[in-house]
């Protein structure tokens, strides 16, 4: 993919002058390249160029999330960075998940500045870099100023910047349920071929439960709310999931 450079933004031509560095997942050694000449590739196999960290009475909860996009662990430092992981997971146009990808560095007005997005997304539609923050903290002059001059960064390569604040609770709700069954060799390949036969346009969830009266029900289930998971059958994800949710073959 070729960059597309914007030679000036709101703060004049950073993005020649700004560095991005990473660490190599080969040998974790330190890489620094400028912005503008980081390859993707690179990019896109880096460590986490942070871990979270563990102290007692922090305010967010950090852990790992097994994706089965990145087939592997995925750190997050936040609920609300799980959440938008998870979303990503759920995205069939997403084909690879970075966490703390990479740090950028770059001089604004004679001063320096640094910043770790959250997440780097190569996606079908090419590199997408999120920063998630809640909805209240993107009035803070301090956050508004990095995202700003993060987003020109990315921007001037011809990639998308995200700020991913709170989802909408329900679709989250049916997203986190789905993800359950998500890991794919649990289920028979000719179970889930029965049910792609079987389950048409307008089958409702219960209906779809029964199409295999051969097979234990907690199996079906399992197998339909996976092909949901992978987007073979599609539903309303605004809406609360019930043995009434409607499905769809996707266009």
């Amino acid at each position: 993919m070729q960059d597309r450079v914007i030679v000036m933004g709101r703060f004049g031509d950073q993005a020649s002058t700004a560095s991005v560095s990473y660490r190599s997942s080969a040998d974790l050694i330190e890489v620094t390249h400028e912005w503008l000449a980081a390859g993707v590739d690179g990019l896109a196999g880096a460590e986490p160029w942070r871990t979270f960290r563990w102290y007692h009475g922090q305010k967010h909860y950090s852990g790992a999330y097994w994706s089965s996009t990145a087939r592997g662990h995925v750190i997050y430092e936040s609920r609300l960075e799980l959440s938008r992981l998870i979303f990503a997971d759920f995205d069939p146009t997403v084909r690879h998940i970075i966490a703390q990808p990479f740090l950028l560095r770059t001089t604004v007005g004679g001063k320096s500045y640094k910043h770790i997005p959250d997440y780097l997304l190569i996606t079908t539609a090419g590199p997408a870099v999120v920063d998630v923050k809640p909805a209240r903290r993107l009035a803070d002059p301090k956050v508004a100023f990095t995202f700003e001059w993060t987003r020109e960064l990315v921007e001037a390569r011809g990639w998308r910047y995200e700020v991913a604040t709170e989802p909408d609770s329900v679709e989250l709700a049916n997203v986190r349920f789905l993800a359950g069954y998500r890991r794919e060799w649990l289920f028979p390949p000719s179970l889930l071929e029965q049910i792609r036969d079987k389950v048409l346009d307008t089958a409702t969830l219960a209906e779809a439960f029964r199409c295999s009266p051969d097979r234990p029900l907690h199996l079906v289930k399992a197998a339909v709310l996976h092909l949901l998971w992978r987007r073979e059958a599609l539903i309303d994800m605004t809406q609360p999931m019930n043995g009434r949710t409607e499905l769809r073959r996707p266009a």
